[in-house]
C-alpha cells in the first residue's frame, strides 16, 4: 500500500520482515536517517540498507536526477498519506453506526429504563465491551465530555482511529472536549498529531506533570475507570455522587495544568533544576522506585534515569542515598511554596 519502488518492493517487503515495526514505532536507525534526509534532502541508496522501513513507510522516493540517491517525502505528506486511510475507515463506520442506529431504534422505547441503584456500577470485561460502551455514551454525549489519558507506550494507528472515530463527531456538533495529559505528551509525534486532528471547535488540551489514572466523564452522568493496568476491565460509572467526586478531581489538576499550546514547561528553575526533575526528587524523596516514578510521569525508565542523573550532576550526588539527603537539603522541594 505504500510501496513506491517498483522492483525494490520486494526487497523492502522481505526486509521489513526481520526489520517489523509499525510506522509509529520508527527504529532508531529509521529516525536517524529520515532526519539526516530531511536536512540534506537527500541520502544514498546504500546508507539505508539497515533501515528498509524508510522505503517500506515510504518517507524516501527515488531522486529523478540519480538514481543512487532518495529524496524524503515531508513530514506533513507523509503523515497525510497515513491518515487519509484511517479517516476513509472512519466515515465508513460512521455510516455503519446510523444503519445500527436505525435498525435498532423500534426497539429503544421498549427497552428503556430507568438506571437503578443497582445498576449505577457496571463492569465492563474485555476491550470490545469498553469500547462498546464508551462509543455508546459518546454518541450520547450533548455538553461536555472530559478524560485524563496518561502517557501510553502502546499508542498505536489503532488507538488514533478509535479516538479520532469517537471524537470528532462530538465536536462536529458542538460538545466540549477537555482532555489532560502529561507534559511528556508534548513530545509524543502519535499524540501531537491526534491533537492536530481535532484542533477544532471546543477542544482544549492541557498537560501537567504527573496524572492520576485514565478517566472519561460524559455530561456530568456517566463515568469511566480502569480497575487493572492491562485496561481489560473498566468501571461504567452513573451514580451521581460518583461522577461528581471525578469531575471535582478533574477540575482540581485542570486549575493546576499547562495549556499544550503554551510551549515547554520544563524550563529551568534558578537553581538549574528543572520542572520534570522537580517532580521526579519530590518522588525519589517519597521512596518510589525509577519503575514507578517513570509510569506516574509518563515517560520510559531509561528517560527517567536519565533525568535522575542529571539531578545527581546538579546536586553534586554520588550515590542514590546522598541524591535522596541532598534533595532534602537543598530546599527544590519548596518550589511550589
Amino acid at each position: 500500500m505504500f510501496r513506491t519502488l517498483g522492483g525494490g518492493d520486494f526487497v523492502a517487503e522481505r526486509s521489513n520482515r526481520a526489520h517489523p515495526h509499525g510506522v509509529t514505532e520508527l527504529c532508531d536507525e529509521g529516525t536517524r536517517l529520515y532526519a539526516d534526509a530531511l536536512r540534506i534532502g537527500r541520502i544514498a541508496r546504500a546508507d539505508i540498507e539497515s533501515a528498509p522501513c524508510l522505503i517500506e513507510f515510504a518517507l524516501l522516493h527515488p531522486d529523478p536526477d540519480d538514481v543512487d540517491w532518495l529524496r524524503p517525502v515531508q513530514p506533513s505528506v507523509a503523515l497525510a498519506q497515513r491518515l487519509h486511510p484511517i479517516e476513509r475507515d472512519i466515515a465508513e463506520r460512521r455510516r455503519l453506526s446510523v444503519a445500527l442506529a436505525e435498525a435498532f431504534d423500534p426497539f429503544m422505547t421498549l427497552g428503556a429504563q430507568p438506571v437503578t441503584s443497582e445498576h449505577s456500577i457496571t463492569v465492563l470485561e474485555g476491550s470490545d465491551r469498553i469500547n462498546t460502551a464508551l462509543n455508546l455514551a459518546t454518541a450520547q454525549c450533548r455538553t461536555e465530555m472530559l478524560t485524563i489519558q496518561p502517557s501510553d507506550d502502546r499508542f498505536s494507528e489503532r488507538s488514533l482511529a478509535q479516538g479520532l472515530e469517537r471524537d470528532k463527531p462530538l465536536l462536529e456538533r458542538g460538545v466540549r472536549i477537555r482532555t489532560l495529559y502529561q507534559h511528556t505528551a508534548r513530545y509524543s509525534p502519535q499524540k501531537l498529531a491526534y491533537v492536530a486532528q481535532l484542533a477544532m471547535g471546543k477542544a482544549e488540551y492541557r498537560t501537567i506533570d504527573e496524572v492520576v489514572e485514565r478517566l472519561i466523564v460524559c455530561d456530568e452522568t456517566v463515568a469511566f475507570i480502569p480497575t487493572r493496568d492491562d485496561q481489560q476491565v473498566a468501571l461504567e460509572l452513573r451514580n451521581p455522587g460518583l461522577v461528581r467526586y471525578l469531575i471535582k478531581v478533574f477540575e482540581f489538576m485542570w486549575s493546576r495544568s499547562v495549556p499544550l499550546s503554551a510551549g515547554a514547561p520544563y524550563e529551568p528553575a534558578p537553581g538549574g533544576i528543572t520542572d520534570i526533575q522537580y517532580s521526579i526528587a519530590k518522588l525519589l524523596v517519597e521512596g518510589h522506585v525509577d519503575e514507578a516514578i517513570a509510569r506516574r510521569l509518563g515517560m520510559n525508565v531509561r528517560t527517567c534515569r536519565a533525568h535522575i542523573a542529571k539531578l545527581a550532576q546538579a546536586l553534586g550526588s554520588g550515590s542514590r542515598a546522598q541524591l535522596g539527603y541532598l534533595i532534602a537539603q537543598s530546599g527544590i522541594l519548596q518550589h511550589d511554596d
